[in-house]
């Protein structure tokens, strides 16, 4: 009987003692067989925090043990990065919008101090004089009449560039944010694996 597991890059546990295979894989069998691999312990963690690496090979050792005789495929990742929580995190709501509330304060003053700088430095203010004199004909301090267009533009460009208004997404295409957070992530992810690989390799 053929059973395919599909590893996932990283599981997260909360609150459990034991790490069982559907915690870290999807399963492909026969129903009776598929539930019993699912419950196949590969863990035994303890309720305690931690962060355990799993190979595709313990993933196999343990189901082979506890259902010999059947052909098992992998068709995900070599290995997988098990974090274990004892206790789920309490989520306590005014420190998430105090947490939100800064992050937004840092990001809004960092993208307006950016932008205002680019403009000073590129004589922005200077062009757009110039731009009034050759289409109106006359100098003026402040041309609003091109100020104004350009900042609705900008922020409209803002919006169209990351995707999202007002919390809805625009489009179903990831935004350059979401792209840059899953590279920076799968990174992540491949550093954690490649420092455990090597803790294990010392304590063998």
């Amino acid at each position: 009987m053929d059973i395919y597991v599909k590893p996932k890059k990283k599981a997260a546990i909360v609150g459990k003692e034991h790490v069982v295979v559907k915690d870290v894989a999807d399963v492909l069998a026969a129903t009776d067989i598929q539930k019993r691999v699912e419950n196949v312990r590969l863990l035994t963690v303890g309720g305690k925090d931690g962060v355990y690496l799993l190979s595709i090979i313990d993933v196999m050792k343990a189901i082979s043990a506890a259902l010999p005789g059947h052909s098992i495929n992998n068709v995900g990742e070599m290995d997988t990065v098990v974090s274990v929580k004892a206790v789920p995190p309490k989520k306590r709501a005014v420190v998430k919008w105090l947490k939100v509330a800064l992050v937004s304060l840092i990001l809004f003053t960092g993208a307006s101090t950016a932008i205002m700088t680019f403009h000073t430095d590129s004589q922005m203010g200077t062009v757009f004089q110039r731009y009034h004199k050759i289409f109106f004909g006359e100098e003026v301090e402040k041309p609003y009449i091109i100020n104004v267009p350009y900042s609705i533009g900008l922020a409209v460009g803002i919006v169209v560039f990351f995707n999202h208004f007002g919390g809805k997404r625009m489009t179903k295409e990831p935004t350059p944010i979401e792209i840059e957070m899953a590279t920076y992530e799968k990174d992540v992810e491949d550093a954690v694996i490649e420092s455990l690989s090597r803790q294990e390799e010392k304590e063998k």
